[in-house]
């Protein structure tokens, strides 16, 4: 009887493990966090901590984008107003941008192109769903592809910060799906030099 009782709780416990284990698969449609390594645990790799507030957030993007010195453009007057209207906005828990978005990044790009002096900053925010370091993650994701984009465009790194406010900054209190929408988007902040 005892022998019976053990092995019913041998074959639960394999069976369990074998459950746990699960199947190996690769997650579709997933944006890599700049310096991570796929696979691999280990330390914390180099840059600042998420969303530390010093205006750059920025460990390097995945294409080998240099990450600006953190506070590069500290003090430098700030304008929320001229880029306001190119907002890029994102899919649910996406950082990729859409190709209806890229006409935004195009005229921020132009703008920074035809102004030298200035710089800028990527501001990246998600809606309110998700707990805050996901979402801070994510719209850091969000920031650094934004600043690719306009670092392919022409505009040189060094004048692209970025940040991520997560879910802090919501442009809409609304809890609704339209209210989500508006709150997942890059801003993008004018930096001029302090005269």
């Amino acid at each position: 009887m005892k022998l019976t009782k053990f092995g019913n709780l041998l074959a639960i416990g394999l069976a369990i493990g074998v459950a746990g284990v699960g199947c190996k698969h690769r997650p579709v449609a997933v944006t890599p966090i700049p310096g991570a390594r796929t696979g691999e645990v280990g330390e914390a790799g180099p840059g600042n901590a998420l969303g530390n507030g010093t205006g750059n957030t920025d460990q390097g993007a995945s294409s080998g984008i240099a990450a600006n010195a953190p506070g590069s453009h500290a003090g430098w007057p700030e304008d929320a107003e001229t880029l306001k209207a190119d907002s890029v906005h994102f899919d649910y828990d996406s950082s990729v941008v859409k190709s209806t978005e890229k006409p935004k990044i195009e005229a921020v790009a132009d703008y920074l192109k035809a102004n030298p002096a200035v710089a800028a900053r990527v501001e990246g925010n998600c809606d309110e769903r998700g707990t805050a370091e996901y979402n801070r993650a994510l719209g850091e994701r969000r920031a650094l592809a934004a600043r690719e984009e306009l670092v392919g465009l022409g505009v040189d790194a060094s004048r692209v910060d970025t940040i991520s406010y997560g879910k802090d900054r919501p442009v809409d209190t609304g809890h609704n799906e339209d209210a989500h929408a508006r709150n997942r988007r890059d801003d993008f902040v004018l930096l001029t030099p302090p005269k």
